[in-house]
């Protein structure tokens, strides 16, 4: 009997802050609708780990929060491998990057495969190291500073000029006015993220990501770009146009050459009347939006899934200027018994979905 594809994934919140994981799932399942997929959670309260008519994943599993260290990840990990015998591997989420490419090579010597950046390259598109790769290469970015203290960052700030963002390494970014208000966010995000905190010049114009798929000799596999038409509040996407512009590819292929990326990535830019693209973030991973490229031809969580198993690659289509998204919401409903298992036990097997299925249907 041949052993069924599983598929390990981290980041399945769909919520106001929506995390990438739901959505490669989902556009994995559109090529491979068999696979069976792992989900690795932080909190017990992912919605995508309730959306079992959407999303549907098999098995859940609680993993320690990142600042516990790669050893206690390597140790939950062993034990969730003995239990689902997942051969491939795909995290979703900034903050937990560091981690998996420590453990990385003790993962393979079980059997499992990743498409992960080197550390170097990690490093360059690190928020703290952004804006001296941007200099060095002559990319145009925002003027941005990192500190470990809040006084650095203060004597930053005031050569910036306010407003101005304060940003986390991983996550969070308050727009402020004042050195008051920068002193109270800095504590906020050191809290909770650590240190450096940055800041960064505030520059308003329009929106612009493009996410792709690059194999680690300077060739981007596949890509699409979009320009944003609805942000959250936290400055996710929440709805986008695709645009066609050969001077934004031009600008992702040099800085994916430059890093010699391997993975999925996600670039974003700021667009200024008669300034040039701006490099914005570099993310190492799939966005929250990656399925609505899958859904127009372009399915690079599928495509890096059949590279990854040795697969023949397959034609990804261009994905055409015009064509748009817009996120939708839903309510989800679950059992408190599922949520009660998840938090005592760290761990839960899903419904089969036939069952659930046929179980509507009745």
């Amino acid at each position: 009997m041949a052993m069924p594809v599983t598929v390990a994934v981290t980041g399945l919140h769909r919520g106001d802050n929506p995390q990438p994981g739901a959505s490669v799932v989902r556009s994995m399942r559109r090529r491979y609708p068999g696979i069976r997929v792992v989900a690795l959670s932080y909190d017990p309260l992912e919605s995508g780990l309730y959306s079992h008519q959407i999303d549907h994943v098999d098995s859940v599993y609680l993993l320690p929060f990142p600042m516990k260290g790669p050893e206690v990840l390597l140790e939950r990990m062993r034990y969730i491998h003995a239990k689902e015998n997942f051969q491939f591997l795909v995290p979703c989420l900034d903050s937990e990057l560091d981690n998996f490419l420590t453990i990385y090579p003790d993962l393979q010597k079980l059997g499992v495969k990743a498409m992960l950046p080197s550390k170097t390259a990690l490093d360059l598109r690190a928020k703290e190291n952004l804006g001296a790769f941007c200099t060095r290469r002559a990319i145009p970015g925002p003027k941005t500073f990192a500190a470990n203290d809040v006084a650095t960052l203060s004597r930053y700030a005031a050569e910036i000029g306010y407003p101005l963002y304060v940003k986390g390494r991983y996550y969070e970014a308050y727009l402020v006015y004042s050195q008051v208000e920068l002193e109270q966010h800095f504590d906020a995000i050191a809290r909770v993220w650590g240190v450096p905190i940055l800041v960064q010049e505030a520059l308003f114009g329009d929106e612009y990501d493009v996410v792709g798929l690059a194999n680690g000799n300077n060739d981007v596999i596949g890509s699409c770009a979009i320009r944003k038409l609805l942000r959250t509040s936290n400055g996710k996407g929440f709805g986008g146009i695709v645009v066609n512009d050969r001077r934004l590819d031009l600008s992702v292929r040099q800085i994916i050459k430059a890093m010699r990326w391997q993975g999925p990535f996600e670039i974003e830019f700021l667009k200024m009347p008669r300034r040039p693209h701006l490099l914005f973030e570099v993310n190492p991973r799939f966005p929250a939006w990656i399925d609505f490229p899958a859904q127009i031809g372009c399915n690079l969580p599928a495509h890096m899934l059949g590279l990854l198993r040795g697969e023949a690659p397959c034609k990804l289509e261009r994905c055409d200027a015009g064509q748009m998204f817009i996120r939708h919401s839903l309510d989800l409903v679950a059992d408190i018994s599922e949520l009660a298992k998840l938090s005592s036990d760290g761990e839960y097997v899903a419904a089969p979905l036939a069952a659930a299925k046929a179980e509507i249907a009745l």
